[in-house]
């Protein structure tokens, strides 16, 4: 009988948390500078997570001016961009992300789990 590899403990988490109906995202926001857009897609996506993805998300705050390498690294020609790096299938967002359905449709949030994800969590 064949001996069964390990899972790596990266898909092992990804399992465990698919299979209960959770995931965690983790997603990166490029923006350049403090321009008004880019303040208002921070506080946008912000709002957004905290509302939607309470406890399971991480959310990266990139400054294009300031570490230009980030945009030639994930193939930015726009700013501001959200890059969801996780779950799979990698997304990518262009805008101030102020229209949060667009968003949760983009990054494929439904309505579904993170009413799942808010019972579960005042239980």
């Amino acid at each position: 009988m064949p001996e069964k590899k390990p899972e790596e403990p990266v898909e092992a988490f990804e399992k465990a948390a698919t299979e209960r109906g959770q995931r965690y995202y983790v997603l990166r926001l490029c923006v350049t500078g403090i321009t008004p857009r880019s303040v208002s897609a921070i506080e946008n996506i912000r709002k957004l997570c905290e509302d939607n993805l309470k406890g399971y998300y991480e959310l990266e705050v990139v400054d294009l001016y300031q570490d230009p390498s980030v945009a030639a690294e994930e193939g930015i020609i726009a700013a501001p961009t959200l890059i969801k790096k996780n779950p799979a299938p990698k997304r990518k967002l262009v805008g101030d992300l102020s229209d949060v359905e667009r968003v949760l449709i983009g990054l494929g949030i439904h309505h579904k789990e993170t009413l799942r994800r808010k019972v579960h969590d005042e239980e």
